[in-house]
């Protein structure tokens, strides 16, 4: 009966070890249907930022840079990330930028902050509130993912 019991229990469990694939949801992502995924960045802390920014390359390995688009919307402790005097991941998002991820940045931050868009990294854009971009995007079809 014991051995029984570890059989099924190594079945049940054969998808999980034998490493499983993500079954693509219909319609199937592609030069004309993208998905589109935006990743929060609300925290400064090295390990989450890091984090957000693997987040961003997994997603284009996985469904192919051409399947996927990808922001990052940075608000609160997040937007120094992207603040070109402090930033510690500015080569990463330049190299990110190149391979067509997003990066936008609060502008609601920036000026409780006391700084400007001209602060920022090369190519960031920024939005008057990144909640609110979050919001916007979900409701145009964007899946909004807080790594």
């Amino acid at each position: 009966m014991r051995a029984l019991g570890l059989l099924l229990s190594i079945l049940l469990l054969w998808p999980a070890l034998a490493g499983a694939e993500t079954v693509l949801a219909s319609p199937k992502p592609g030069w004309d249907n993208p998905r589109k995924v935006v990743l929060q960045l609300n925290a400064e802390d090295p390990r989450h930022v890091n984090n957000v920014l693997y987040n961003a390359v997994n997603l284009q390995k996985f469904y192919g840079q051409d399947n996927v688009k990808v922001a990052i919307v940075a608000y609160g402790g997040g937007v120094r990330a992207l603040l070109a005097d402090q930033s510690k991941v500015a080569d990463r998002v330049a190299s990110l930028k190149a391979y067509e991820v997003e990066f936008v940045a609060c502008g609601n931050t920036l000026e409780t902050i006391g700084r400007k868009p001209a602060d920022l990294l090369a190519g960031v854009s920024v939005v008057t509130a990144g909640i609110a971009e979050l919001v916007e995007r979900q409701l145009q079809g964007w899946v909004v993912v807080a790594p």
